[in-house]
């Protein structure tokens, strides 16, 4: 038997954190994204008898490549070991304990107690394990309790970061309706919602099967009488952009985020006669701004200036593409409703997107830049999660909101702080004709050669505070690797 103990000092009532604990969310917003994945959460909280089930990766770089390569194609399963956990203790405002009911140990047994420490509180986690019969060697548990820190480390990050945002916000509970809320960053925003003691229901592509869902056909259908009883609407769906660009590809890219934001913006503007102060957050991108809108600066030999919200929209696919987007959202506006257009950076979790097509290459040691000086305008996934949550409940943002980070880098910076993070080389630049290969030449010239200095203007003048302003703190966050 082992024993792990890791204390949390939190600035916050013992009462409000032990409340978070029991909200839903809690547990997708603690677990590390080079951990594994939450595959069902607890239907009825930490009540005696709840159960969640998760997905448990390897630890260290062997779990993130795997992760990284599941994250690139659906042929590939998750390299994961199956957890279900049940809870078997809740003592309110004071304590709470779960164990492993199904799962790769002999035995787990995880508690938590919540003490007074002045005017804040100290949560203690205890983990007590048996490790598998022909696991149990001293090797084997010292890289358990190495990386139960690393984990733990990570949650005391989370849990702060988090608790701090809600008190910052202090706003009163809302209804939140949702679209794409399986992806990425839909499980991220709808999670820091509940967090906050705000409802989210989920915008459903069939009939509704719970008082949470909201059945809606993005061609031109939504259930007028459930929206009706929400103070918001954030839409995330939309057709993926990573692929070539053929010519079906690009209608399906359009007509997704046109068609389904057009649906929407409709919908409230028929709802918008009720008295209802309502907000549509819907997102969008930088590609706003074109793949090249420095190319004069560049050719004058000038340093190019970071781009505002009232920069003007580029001349090639994308930033039509987002034009015609944000445009989507007019039926709304004209019917009073706040509208919030959320142009969105490079954004950081080896989940998806860019990280975690680079992860395989840095990690086998053959990763390198791809564009030398051309800039990325980057954002982290719980930066994300928090601008848009921020756009929900903070009335004083309206229109176009750039979600980057406010340091920017150029490709070969990122390459260069990505292989100090991981402790691998950096210095084999990636060929021209591998993006073309991938995405195809317009793909390639739109997706993966793009220079784009991007500023949050408005989030800087709204007073946002971001949780990770210089990319090292962010790969090192979701990475795991804060040495």
């Amino acid at each position: 038997m082992a024993d792990f103990e890791y204390r949390t000092p939190l600035p916050f009532d013992r009462e409000r954190v032990f409340e978070w604990f029991t909200r839903p969310g809690a547990l997708v917003r603690l677990s590390p994204p080079f951990g594994g994945s939450v595959r069902r959460e607890s239907s009825n909280g930490i009540q005696p008898g709840a159960t969640a089930e998760l997905g448990i990766g390897a630890p260290g770089s062997l779990g993130l490549m795997a992760a990284a390569l599941a994250s690139l194609s659906s042929r590939l399963p998750r390299a994961e070991l199956r957890w279900v956990a049940r809870h078997v203790e809740n003592i309110p405002g004071r304590a709470f304990a779960d164990v492993m009911e199904s799962g790769p140990m002999r035995s787990w047994v995880h508690e938590r107690t919540f003490d007074d420490d002045g005017a804040g509180t100290t949560m203690t986690d205890h983990v007590s394990f048996e490790l598998p019969r022909l696991l149990a060697n001293e090797f084997t548990e010292r890289r358990i309790l190495a990386e139960l820190h690393r984990i733990f480390a990570y949650r005391e990050r989370q849990l702060l970061a988090d608790l701090s945002f809600h008190q910052s916000l202090g706003a009163p509970p809302s209804t939140v309706a949702l679209s794409g809320a399986n992806g990425t960053i839909g499980r991220q925003v709808t999670a820091l919602l509940e967090g906050g003691g705000h409802r989210v229901l989920t915008l459903v592509r069939r009939p509704a099967r719970g008082d949470d869902e909201i059945s809606w056909d993005p061609a031109g259908l939504v259930d007028l009488d459930r929206l009706a009883g929400c103070d918001a609407v954030v839409h995330l769906a939309g057709h993926p952009i990573g692929g070539r660009f053929t010519a079906a590809n690009r209608r399906r890219i359009l007509a997704s985020r046109t068609s389904g934001t057009g649906t929407i913006a409709r919908a409230l503007a028929q709802l918008a006669g009720d008295g209802v102060a309502r907000t549509l957050v819907s997102a969008s991108a930088i590609g706003f701004y074109g793949a090249q809108p420095h190319s004069g600066e560049r050719a004058r030999g000038e340093e190019p200036r970071p781009l505002s919200e009232d920069a003007p929209p580029g001349d090639d696919f994308l930033a039509d593409v987002c034009t015609a987007w944000e445009a989507a959202c007019r039926p709304a506006r004209e019917a009073g409703v706040r509208v919030v257009n959320v142009r969105t950076g490079l954004v950081q979790t080896p989940d998806s997107g860019v990280l975690a097509r680079f992860l395989p290459l840095y990690l086998m040691g053959v990763g390198g830049p791809l564009g030398g000086e051309a800039w990325q305008s980057w954002v982290g996934i719980d930066d994300m999660a928090g601008i848009h949550a921020t756009a929900v409940l903070d009335a004083s943002y309206e229109g176009a909101v750039n979600a980057v980070a406010p340091e920017p880098v150029t490709a070969r910076e990122y390459a260069s702080v990505l292989g100090r993070v991981l402790h691998r080389p950096s210095l084999l630049a990636v060929p021209g004709f591998g993006p073309r290969l991938l995405l195809g030449s317009q793909g390639a010239k739109e997706l993966a050669e793009a220079d784009q200095r991007v500023a949050p203007t408005a989030l800087q003048q709204g007073g946002y505070r971001f949780r990770h302003a210089r990319l090292e703190d962010q790969l090192r966050h979701v990475l795991g690797r804060e040495d």
